[in-house]
């Protein structure tokens, strides 16, 4: 007897997120590497982790494990599958306190719980979609106004973030940098459910290539996967994994689900109960960030062990015939 498409489904689901949730922890541990070693990380503008192998070995994870959650959706229901993203967090989490020694407080946990069982009470409520049958019948819903609007905010607020708050708080608020990867994400996800169909148009003998459309869709979906990556990596490169991967997960849930209610006008046909379920869903993940945000836990800037000198010379082990002191009172220089 052989395996039907639900639990093929079901185990590709599973894997992308037990690969997407180790990419994390790889792409941190070669992020830490490359700040060590040259003192600059991604935070700060630096690009030297494309020199670490372990940053390339999560990048590739981080691929296989979106390429086995794209074809899971061939073969399950959404409903089935997008639940099971929130596997990449435990595992993720996991990782990160077994070989990145990053301690996750007991109301994080809580606040991990919370967001896992908001994003599966909206995605278990979340309206059955439509599927576009050629990639002309999706350009015609990405050009509605309800949905031009949606690609003018979400735009607006990319590059408010970027130009105005990143450079004054990107460095102390997470939600910076993963604001801007979950919302240029929620437009990754219309553009690569573009491409997707049509690659399987295109096989099926239908050919979608010399459309136009089409590759407005691959573009757009090449420059919104670049934007997502730099400033994740940034995220990672500046605040605990840990936090990192459960507020990831909500905001760029969310905000799919968002775009893809007005893209496709899923909540036309809706029951009133299904919509106030899903909104219910959307309080319960609020509740989880914010508690996440509120005990999220500061990582050292400095080595046990080291100084940073005033003169802002490189970082020197203190030596033993040195005799330091600590001052916890700012009165002592007044």
């Amino acid at each position: 007897m052989g395996v039907s498409d639900n639990s093929t489904g079901l185990i590709l689901a599973v894997l992308s997120s037990g690969f997407i949730g180790t990419s994390f922890i790889l792409k941190k541990k070669g992020l830490k590497r490359a700040a060590a070693s040259t003192g600059f990380g991604a935070g700060h503008g630096g690009y030297t982790y494309l020199q670490e192998p372990l940053w390339w070995a999560g990048m590739i994870t981080m691929i296989v494990g979106e390429a086995a959650n794209f074809v899971a959706y061939a073969y399950a229901p959404a409903v089935l599958v997008t639940p099971l993203g929130a596997l990449s967090i435990i595992v993720s989490a996991v990782l990160a306190h077994v070989l990145l020694k990053e301690r996750l407080k007991r109301m994080g946990v809580l606040g991990c719980v919370s967001c896992i069982v908001g994003s599966i009470i909206i995605v278990i409520h979340a309206p059955s979609e439509h599927t576009p049958t050629s990639v002309e019948e999706i350009w015609n819903l990405a050009i509605e106004p309800a949905f031009l609007i949606y690609v003018a905010a979400t735009l607006s607020l990319v590059a408010a973030l970027v130009m105005h708050f990143e450079p004054r708080h990107g460095q102390t608020n997470i939600l910076i940098y993963l604001g801007i990867c979950s919302l240029m994400g929620s437009l990754t996800v219309v553009s690569i459910k573009a491409i997707g169909i049509a690659v399987k148009l295109t096989l099926e003998g239908v050919s979608q290539i010399s459309y136009p459309q089409t590759w407005v869709f691959v573009t757009v979906a090449v420059l919104c996967v670049i934007t997502q990556l730099n400033y994740l990596n940034k995220a990672l490169d500046t605040f605990n994994t840990a936090i990192v991967s459960p507020i990831y997960y909500v905001m760029f849930t969310t905000l799919t689900i968002i775009a893809s209610v007005i893209m496709f006008k899923d909540w036309k046909d809706e029951k009133a109960s299904d919509i106030a379920s899903e909104i219910c869903g959307f309080i319960t993940v609020l509740s989880g960030t914010i508690i996440l945000h509120s005990t999220r836990e500061q990582e050292s800037s400095a080595p046990p062990g080291t100084v940073t000198w005033y003169d802002q010379n490189p970082m020197k082990s203190v030596e033993e015939d040195e005799h330091l002191i600590t001052v916890h009172n700012s009165d002592y220089f007044d």
